[in-house]
């Protein structure tokens, strides 16, 4: 399932149509997909409608026009594409918005993806919830341990993972975070030290910021990789090494996700 960072780069995709005028919509898809308001009016309501901006926060996306806002989910394999104006929807092109120059293409080929419609130019409610970015200031140390200390009991990759805590976090972008702080997946959240809490915190952070650079800010065909000497680059191999030490990362199941980690990085023993 693609991650915040992901996220980001498909949504900065449909940047190519914002100030342009929808010339016709079409929509293919099953209510699987859509969720909202009055769907059956979406083409109705687009047309002729502009696209005013759009915002991410973690894995959603909310676009704006001046009729209503369309958000979207890719859930596992959903995808924003732009294409000409001649383009013509496939089977798994379930939304298409034609504009003069292009078409904005939401394709979704196994439907876990989401299209929520609400009429009218305010947020929607469910958007309005959504917790903070883990880049904003409300994201603090206070904050991280508060968390940790209510799931005290649990795996710290299984909390990482809870969106409602860590938002766009996802599995590979929690396995990193880990590494790079030291901490062995199946760690006990409550065992934490104050320094240990610091540089999770600072890895977290971190994490997420270059992620957002390198991945959310590419530009082309596919979004580009983290820099050079990630966990990323290895973890998704059955022989996959630390890109420090050279051993072979171990694996298991934690918090109902497959978990890479290094044995030398990751030392500290099985839940404390």
């Amino acid at each position: 399932m693609p991650e915040l960072a992901e996220v980001e780069f498909f949504r900065k995709r449909w940047s190519a149509g914002i100030g342009g005028c929808v010339d016709r919509v079409h929509v293919h898809g099953t209510k699987r997909i859509f969720r909202g308001e009055a769907v059956e009016r979406l083409p109705a309501v687009l047309t002729d409608a502009v696209l005013v901006d759009s915002e991410r926060k973690a894995k959603q996306m909310l676009f704006r026009l001046s009729t209503a806002t369309l958000g979207i989910h890719l859930g596992m394999t959903g995808e924003l594409l732009v294409a000409g104006a001649d383009f013509v929807p496939g089977k798994h092109d379930h939304l298409v918005i034609y504009q003069r120059e292009r078409a904005l293409i939401f394709r979704d080929p196994r439907l876990f993806g989401r299209v929520r419609f609400t009429l009218g130019t305010d947020d929607p409610a469910w958007w309005k919830v959504l917790p903070e970015e883990l880049t904003a200031r409300s994201f603090t140390k206070a904050r991280l341990r508060e968390v940790l200390q209510r799931r005290g009991k649990a795996p710290l990759k299984a909390v990482l993972l809870m969106q409602e805590f860590f938002p766009g976090i996802g599995n590979w972008m929690a396995d990193e975070i880990l590494w790079r702080g030291g901490f062995l997946p199946d760690r006990r959240s409550g065992t934490l030290t104050e320094l240990e809490i610091a540089r999770l915190y600072r890895e977290i952070r971190e994490v997420v910021k270059i992620s957002l650079k390198t991945i959310g800010n590419s530009t082309g065909e596919t979004f580009g990789d983290p820099p050079r000497g990630w966990l990323f680059h290895e973890r998704w191999t059955a022989k996959g090494c630390c890109p420090k030490h050279g051993v072979t990362l171990n694996t298991a199941t934690v918090g109902g996700r497959t978990t890479r980690w290094c044995g030398i990085c990751q030392p500290i023993g099985k839940l404390m």
